[in-house]
């Protein structure tokens, strides 16, 4: 393959090349045919393919985490890159590519994050907080540093989830040098634990998918929880355990966006706008740097469906 990645490609050009299956969804046609829908991914990002005429052997090959062979042409459909399928088939070990080959990773390794994290615990002043915060990102230190945040939208790679929160930490601390009168620890805390519970609610950093309980109850109850449990297991009994579980709640900042209380604290509300901030750059960054500068990106679903320009002076 001549180029990066699959999304590397203009409409129109031709990949031979090896692929990941993320999802695999088999559905029926209007006219009664079975088909799939496969969501193949490398380390660029990720493409929807549609295969024609699926049968059971086809549903049995090409499942999630499987990489394979593929043919195809790149299309534009309704303002989103898809790849036309001609040929596909299972990789093969004689082929000599790797899982690791395909995924998307975190620009700064896990080491570099968690010096980060650890840093910002040890600048935390009041001794509540830091105890909670660093017992709760011991207990699932492995898995904050290798889970996605999300399964789209935004930091949907590896260790996407612990990027999230390093980027925060540091919008954070040069908001609090504007306003003075943030308290460090609450942002600093919050933050590590606002999207913690998508350690449970998700079931890995592959072909990523929602868990029973994140399915149930969501990574804001789950963490609810755990900061309940560790404020027991810890014996402390202040109002920063309160404060703490009220940012969990509240960061999404709405009920329709999923938080059961509205930021009532000021620096819950602080922290709501950091994590969208966030949220949002990250999906403008890598939704613009796959467009020529003089191009409109594809339509972006979680920005209200825009599709955005990249200007002509943009390197």
């Amino acid at each position: 393959m001549t180029k990066s990645g699959v999304l590397q490609h203009d409409v129109g050009e031709q990949i031979d090349s090896y692929l990941l299956i993320k999802s695999a969804t088999k559905a029926v046609a209007s006219n009664g045919k079975p088909f799939m829908t496969l969501i193949f991914q490398d380390k660029s990002g990720e493409i929807e393919a549609k295969l024609w005429d699926a049968t059971d052997l086809d549903e049995q090959n090409y499942r999630p985490e499987t990489i394979v062979k593929v043919i195809g042409d790149i299309q534009s459909y309704r303002g989103k890159l898809q790849l036309r399928l001609r040929q596909l088939r299972l990789a093969t070990k004689e082929d000599g590519v790797r899982l690791e080959d395909f995924l998307e990773t975190a620009p700064i390794t896990t080491d570099e994050m968690m010096s980060k994290i650890t840093q910002y615990i040890f600048e935390m002043k009041n001794p509540n907080i830091q105890r909670i915060t660093r017992h709760l990102v011991k207990k699932h230190q492995q898995a904050f540093l290798e889970y996605p945040a999300a399964t789209k939208n935004h930091h949907e790679f590896v260790s996407g989830l612990a990027y999230h929160v390093v980027s925060m930490l540091d919008l954070a601390k040069a908001i609090a040098t504007l306003y003075p009168s943030l308290d460090k620890d609450l942002l600093y805390g919050g933050i590590i634990l606002h999207d913690l519970g998508k350690v449970t609610e998700l079931s890995g950093p592959i072909s990523t998918t929602y868990t029973m309980e994140g399915t149930l109850l969501g990574h804001i109850t789950i963490m609810v929880n755990e900061i309940g449990k560790a404020a027991e297991e810890l014996d402390i009994h202040g109002e920063e355990v309160v404060i703490l579980q009220h940012i969990v709640l509240s960061h999404h900042g709405k009920a329709e966006w999923g938080s059961p209380k509205a930021p009532l604290i000021k620096e819950a509300e602080i922290i709501h706008y950091i994590d969208n901030l966030d949220a949002k750059m990250n999906m403008l960054d890598r939704v613009i740097e796959r467009v020529k500068p003089g191009e409109f990106t594809e339509r972006v679903f979680a920005l209200e469906n825009r599709s955005f320009y990249k200007p002509t002076f943009h390197k």
